[in-house]
């Protein structure tokens, strides 16, 4: 059975830094795209970054470019966000996801709290 744990969330001030870390079990990461997701309340779940296989290509959001940081250690079979910087409006749950073609993961996600 599959299954990504991701753990790290919590409440922090505006400015502080949070790092998000997603673990993997039943699935072996080395060949998948890995990514973070996040859904505030009342708004749809949006990619936030994401890295192919090898790590050498990595997308971030505009909103996040130049703050957050993607991260994946193959041999751990973990995929990390770093997240500096933050800011109310990165207030949401967070969700760690996994995909090769047609083979998709989530995580249960991990809340982030961004007090002003």
């Amino acid at each position: 059975q599959v299954q990504l744990v991701e753990s790290g969330g919590g409440l922090v001030q505006a400015g502080g830094s949070l790092r998000l870390s997603c673990a993997a079990s039943g699935v072996t990461f080395t060949t998948y795209n890995l990514g973070w997701f996040r859904q505030a309340p009342g708004k749809e779940r949006e990619s936030v970054a994401n890295t192919n296989y090898s790590g050498r290509n990595t997308y971030y959001a505009d909103s996040v470019k130049g703050r957050f940081t993607i991260s994946r250690d193959n041999a751990k079979n973990t995929v990390v966000l770093q997240m500096n910087n933050l800011e109310p409006e990165d207030t949401a749950v967070y969700y760690c996801n996994a995909k090769l073609g047609a083979r998709e993961y989530w995580g249960q996600g991990t809340q982030v709290t961004v007090s002003s």
